[in-house]
């Protein structure tokens, strides 16, 4: 018997969502880290925030699309 299951769009759009603030957290740590010691990288870290924000352009993005649309 080969049972099928397909994810909504919902469905995918909350795991992506799920994924994107896992990989936001683990970017926090790494800049809080590397912040922390002296030989690092100024252009390396302008790189990781720079990522770290485009990961939450693209969590409030989803989170917009996720959220239904009220009507007052």
């Amino acid at each position: 018997m080969n049972m099928h299951h397909e994810m909504s769009h919902d469905q995918i759009a909350r795991a992506r969502l799920t994924a994107l603030r896992c990989e936001h957290r683990d970017l926090d740590e790494a800049i809080s880290a590397l912040s922390s010691q002296q030989l690092t990288s100024t252009l390396t870290l302008q790189r990781l925030k720079k990522q770290k924000l485009a990961l939450k352009d693209q969590i409030a993005r989803l989170e917009d699309e996720l959220t239904p649309d009220i009507i007052a």
